[in-house]
Order: C-alpha cells, then structure tokens, then sequence
C-alpha cells in the first residue's frame, strides 16, 4: 500500500523531541501535506501563526542545516506528478477522496496493533469510564459512550464545557476511575487541554484520538493515536476519527469477558420491548 503525503510527513516528524510550537507547525504541515513541499518559511510562518526564525528552528530540530533543506527533502520525496485523472474531479469527490486517503494511512497505522490493544485494556479496565469531546469533537464522544455504554458496565459521558467539569472528572476518579477517553479535533478547544492536563494531575491515564500526533492535546495525552480529518470541505470531515473509535471499542470488547453476554442480554431486552422495527 503506498503512503500518502501526510503518512511521509508523520514519520519524518516521529521521533523528535518538538516544543508545542514546533508541533503546531508539524501539525499545519499534515493538514496542508500536499503544498508542504513548495511552501516557503514565510508562508509556513503564516500557516501556522508563528515566527519565521521558529520555522528555521523547527528544520533544525528535525535535523536538517535549515528550512530550504527540509524543503529539499521534502520535495524529492513528494510525488513525481499528479494523480492521473485528479483533476477531472470536482471539489465534491475530492473532499471524498481525501477522506478515502486518510482511511488508507488510518489501516497503515493499525498494522502495529499495539497501541490500540493497549489503550483497549486501559479503557475496559477503567471503572467508570470517563470519555470527553467538546464542540467539534463532542459527536465522537457522544457515538463512542452511546456503544460502549452497552458493554462497558459505566461510561460517562463529558461533552459539555463549564466550571463542571473538573468536579465530573473528580467524581469519577473518586469513584475509581483509572483511564479517560479523549476524542479531540480541529479546532481544539483551549478547554480540552486544560481537562487533560487537570485530569493527568489527579492520576487519570489520558488515552486521545486526535487528528495528528502533534495536536495541542499531545502534551497531556499518555496514549494518542492520530486519525487525520479531511479539510476539502467548509467544515473539516472526521471519517477516520469515527472509525479509529469503534476500532477501539472492538479493542475494549476484546478485555471484557462479558461483553458478549451484556450485548445478548440487550438484544433480548430490546426485543421484548419492541424497541426496533426490524
């Protein structure tokens, strides 16, 4: 399976130690992968809101002289032309094509189930089982607590801002919570990574889906595993978000034995009550 624009970027950024502004222009990088090889220091500056010498230093600490030697790099490793027959589509179909794209470099990543059989453990052992997304990232959480709720025997959900939060957070860890489930997504909420960071403080294991491995969340997050989100339309896309989700729901199923019989004592409850018309 060949590696999109945005999969090579990710590994050329894995690895290295980077300040929350070199993440935040690695991450401006992913989300504009395609026009990252022919972007000058200034325009990447502009991009991602910061300085041009902080571009300078962010191609140091990946290892290169400076930025024109990235962006050498980057060029011989883009590919050669484009796409034959990419531009006969319209901007519909390629808003569907990039998604398409970032499922690809989603099932590169799970070729190492590692991580995700990890963060399964993590969440089918957590009792209860806090899971969190605001704003954009709040019907992740949402669809991720409403089928979790089925096997996991208490799963809450917080996809509501406010002063509560934090007293949520606490009675959850009170009442023996040992993991937090984070969806987190563009444009991330200053609020998230407070709760991540506050959570983290009272002993939570922060377990993240984020759409790039150097989202703001990263610093807080103990287990991120990146699905990137697709930006061809006016409002980002979240295809693969979702289904990391229920590929990490199918990984807490696996580490709890009575996933099974919970989800057949529903089906016979729900027929009971007539609750579903087919």
């Amino acid at each position: 399976m060949s590696e999109g624009p945005a999969a090579r970027l990710q590994q050329l950024f894995e690895g290295h130690r980077l300040t929350p502004t070199q993440r935040r222009i690695a991450h401006s990088m992913v989300r504009r992968a395609g026009d990252a090889p022919f972007l000058s220091s200034v325009e990447l500056a502009e991009l991602a809101g910061v300085s041009q010498p902080s571009v300078t230093r962010f191609a140091v600490a990946l290892g290169f002289d400076g930025y024109p030697a990235l962006r050498k790099h980057l060029r011989e490793v883009a590919p050669a032309g484009p796409v034959p027959g990419e531009s006969s589509y319209n901007a519909y179909q390629q808003a569907v094509l990039g998604e398409i794209e970032n499922l690809r470099h989603l099932a590169e990543l799970l070729a190492d189930p590692a991580p995700v059989e990890r963060a399964g453990r993590l969440l089918a052992a957590s009792r209860p089982l806090p899971v969190l997304g605001l704003r954009a990232a709040s019907s992740q959480a949402r669809g991720f607590a409403y089928f979790a709720a089925k096997v996991h025997p208490d799963v809450r959900l917080l996809d509501e801002g406010g002063t509560m939060l934090a007293d949520r957070i606490d009675a959850a860890r009170h009442a023996g919570a040992s993991a937090l489930l984070c969806f987190a997504l563009p444009r991330h909420p200053k609020e998230v990574v407070d709760t991540l960071a506050y959570a983290r403080s009272t002993g939570l294991t922060v377990v993240t889906v984020a759409d790039s491995a150097f989202a703001p969340v990263a610093r807080h997050s103990d287990l991120l595993i990146p699905a990137a989100v697709g930006t061809g339309l006016a409002f980002d896309t979240a295809c693969a978000p979702m289904l990391l989700g229920r590929v990490l729901l199918e990984a807490m199923c696996d580490d709890l034995p009575s996933a099974q019989a919970r989800l057949e004592e529903f089906d016979a409850r729900a027929a009971a009550r007539g609750l579903f018309t087919e």
